[in-house]
This record gives C-alpha cells, structure tokens and sequence, in this order.
C-alpha cells in the first residue's frame, strides 16, 4: 500500500451536539495526530459515535468545530482519498458478494478492480470474494468494512469497534495493520471496549463522558498520572526490612504473602533502602493499574447505565 495524504491529523475544537434539550457532545475539543494511532474511549452513551460521525461529515454539529490536515471536512477536495472510515459492520447489503460491494464504492471514487484485489488481500477475504455478505461472520464483515475504509488510500483512518466479532487471530491482525498504518504517518483514531488491546495497541488516548472531555494523553502518561506508584517488595528476612522501611520513611503496608507494598517510591530507592540495610530480597516489582482499572475508576461518575454488582 502507498502512503497516501499521510500526515493530516484531526482537530477538534469545543464541538457541541445537541438533540433538542439533550447535549450528546457537550464542548469537547481534542486532537488525533499523523502517525500516531489515538485511542478513544468512554462509557456506554458517552457520546463516541455522535463524535465520530461528526468528524466524518454525517453529523452537523451544533457548534464547534473540526478539521483534517486544517481543512473543514466539508471544504475536503478530495474526502475518499483522505479518510476512511468504518463504523458499522453490518452496514452491507447481505445479497452482495464481497466484490461487488467494494467495487461499487470505488467506481464511486474513479478506482478500479485492481484496488478492490488489493485491499481484499491486504484484509485477507482474497477467498471469499465471490461470497454474499449476508453469508458473512462478524469477523468477516468487520474485515470488509476495513477493507471499504481503506479502498482510496486514505491518511486518515477511523474505526469504530473494529476488533468486535474478530477472533484471537483476528485481532492481532488488526492492531498489527493498525500500526503499519500509522508508520506510514497516517492518523488513526478508533474505538474499542476491549480494554486489553487498545493498551497493547494505542499511543495516545482521548477519554469522554457524558459528551465531556475526561483526559487526552498518551498512553503511559494516562496510567502513570492517575495511579499511585506501587512496589511490592519481599525478603527472608522480613522484620529487618520492615525496619529498614520504616527507618527510611516509606509509606508501606503488609500484602497477603508476606510481601510489603510501598507506595510513592518506585523500584531503584526501594532497592537501595535493601541494601544499604545488608538485606536480600526475593521480589522487588513496580505494580502498574491496568488501562481498565483506571478507565473504570475515572468514568465512574460519568457512567449513563450503571449496573449493580453481583
């Protein structure tokens, strides 16, 4: 694939959706930028799609802002060729084949068969060309909305819950694809519930609720400056380096397998504590949150639908 229109990145500032008395989109404003695949997240009704549908073009704000490579979406010369979008998969007239349904868009677009071939077999539906898409499994049909996104070699990509539907392969294909997207300096943004693989696969997140912007940073900032830094630490000798913590002035607590857990020092000074004391340690591990534990904890208070634990 060639690098097309790469380095446009999205802008959006102070957008604002509102369907009569209801704000979707409540003054929002954030930034995806090229060669960087931007996360973004938020809660059930938060207001993700309305956003994404905007930034397309499909959605008219009620006021605000955004632009792709600083140009309004609506003032694009040339929109197939500069963004690319899927946002709902089974948005496919199930008694088209694969191939049909492509070369209809890129008829659409002034492209040929030739690039219908090269986006089936970069998404690997190569084989189920000539299948309808009512046939299709979810997985499929998300590969061949990747596939309609990608048919103008557009720099900017975004994708709506792309990895629902996929298998384990499936997924590691995606976010492998979406990575080789963004080294050719393409602006990806995209959703996605599945907390686990936007941290293995985002650079920078954008966090809403209720229509509000909760946080935008990349990745590691956004863990590491809503967590609270923690070791956990462990000796044969567990009084002594008790002691010696205490000494030191850390704050710390006893785990559950008589391991300590200290807070606000990171591995190097818990380990210099240890052995300026002479003591031999059996653990001494930096404990990081996950994506999903501060996501969950930040969104608490932004949450439309909250269910009751079991």
């Amino acid at each position: 694939m060639t690098k097309s229109q790469s380095g446009a990145g999205i802008r959006a500032r102070g957008l604002t959706k509102r369907y009569g008395n209801k704000v979707v989109v409540d003054d929002l404003s954030f930034t995806a930028r090229p060669g960087v695949i931007t996360g973004f997240l938020g809660p059930n009704g938060a207001g993700k799609s309305t956003t994404m549908r905007m930034l397309l073009g499909l959605v008219r704000p009620t006021r605000g802002t955004i632009t792709i490579g600083g140009r309004a979406i609506t003032e694009l010369d040339d929109p197939v060729h500069t963004i690319g979008a899927l946002l709902d998969a089974r948005a496919v007239h199930p008694q088209r084949t694969a191939s049909d349904h492509l070369l209809a868009f890129a008829q659409t677009a002034g492209l040929g068969r030739k690039r219908v071939e090269e986006v089936l077999d970069l998404v690997g539906l190569t084989a189920a060309a000539s299948r309808r898409a009512g046939e299709f499994s979810l997985g499929m049909n998300q590969r061949l909305g990747i596939a309609t996104a990608l048919l103008g070699d557009p720099g900017v990509l975004v994708f709506d819950e792309p990895l629902n539907g996929l298998d384990p392969e499936g997924i590691r294909w995606a976010r492998t694809l979406m990575r080789n997207l963004a080294a050719e300096g393409r602006t990806i943004l995209f959703s996605s519930h599945l907390m686990s693989e936007m941290e293995l696969t985002a650079d920078d997140l954008v966090v809403i609720g209720q229509g509000r912007l909760v946080a935008e940073a990349t990745l590691e900032e956004f863990v590491r400056t809503h967590t609270t830094q923690v070791v956990t630490v462990s000796s044969p000798a567990p009084q002594n380096l008790a002691r010696a913590l205490e000494r030191a002035g850390a704050a710390f607590e006893r785990g559950d397998h008589g391991n300590f857990l200290v807070t606000g020092a990171d591995t190097a000074v818990v380990g210099k504590i240890a052995a300026a004391e002479g003591i031999v340690l059996d653990e001494l591990t930096r404990v990081r949150e996950s994506l999903e534990d501060v996501f969950l904890r930040l969104t608490h208070d932004v949450t439309e639908y909250e269910s009751r634990a079991a």
